[in-house]
């Protein structure tokens, strides 16, 4: 079994605590910034024209209510050349793909949901609306779908130590999580950003 979950009930409320945390989602919105910066300062990548703000709106679930001003739109731009207005869409931190709800909580609550108890879940449901069988689904979609992909077979190579499929996302924290949880969860996700443009398959 993996580390992670020795301390179940330290865990469980740093976790919880996290996916109320204001400040991460924050952080989370500053990279993605950061990430659409570089990507529009490259220009299009089919021809070399200036791209140009083209961003979309979302309506995420499982944030708090004083983050949500942050998550209403994911970056993107179009191509402003005649006979290419390609769109190119950064990877983000926040959004993993055309998942409803948002990354940190397809992360955190899949490895809460690691032997849940009814209180558990209930807590879950209280703090991000998932029902136990999108949990489900998420969790499907780290150990099956995830390591299956061709991202996951050139990304784990970038790890400073193997990572126990069995127990994804849980044992992909570990790697990145050293003194502090949030600056831990946000590179997680920068790691696994890539998933959010496409290079694997997604669940709801």
């Amino acid at each position: 079994m993996s580390p992670l979950f020795a301390k179940t009930r330290e865990t469980t409320a740093l976790y919880q605590t996290l996916l109320s945390d204001a400040r991460l989602y924050r952080i989370l919105a500053k990279l993605d910034e950061e990430i659409a910066a570089d990507v529009k300062r490259r220009g299009c990548l089919y021809c070399g024209g200036d791209l140009h703000s083209a961003r979309y709106r979302r309506k995420p679930r499982g944030l708090p209510p004083e983050a949500e001003d942050d998550f209403q739109f994911r970056a993107s731009f179009c191509c402003d050349r005649e006979g290419c207005r390609r769109r190119s869409t950064p990877p983000s931190v926040r959004f993993l793909g055309r998942k409803v709800f948002i990354g940190a909580a397809v992360v955190l609550v899949t490895i809460l949901r690691h032997g849940p108890t009814p209180a558990r879940l209930s807590r879950i449901r209280e703090l991000t609306g998932a029902s136990a069988r999108t949990v489900t689904r998420w969790r499907e979609w780290w150990q099956s779908v995830v390591p299956r992909s061709h991202w996951w077979s050139t990304a784990r190579g970038f790890l400073r130590r193997p990572v126990s499929e069995e127990f994804l996302p849980a044992s992909l924290l570990e790697v990145f999580v050293m003194d502090d949880a949030r600056t831990g969860l946000a590179a997680l996700l920068r790691f696994v950003s890539p998933l959010s443009v496409g290079f694997s398959s997604h669940s709801p």
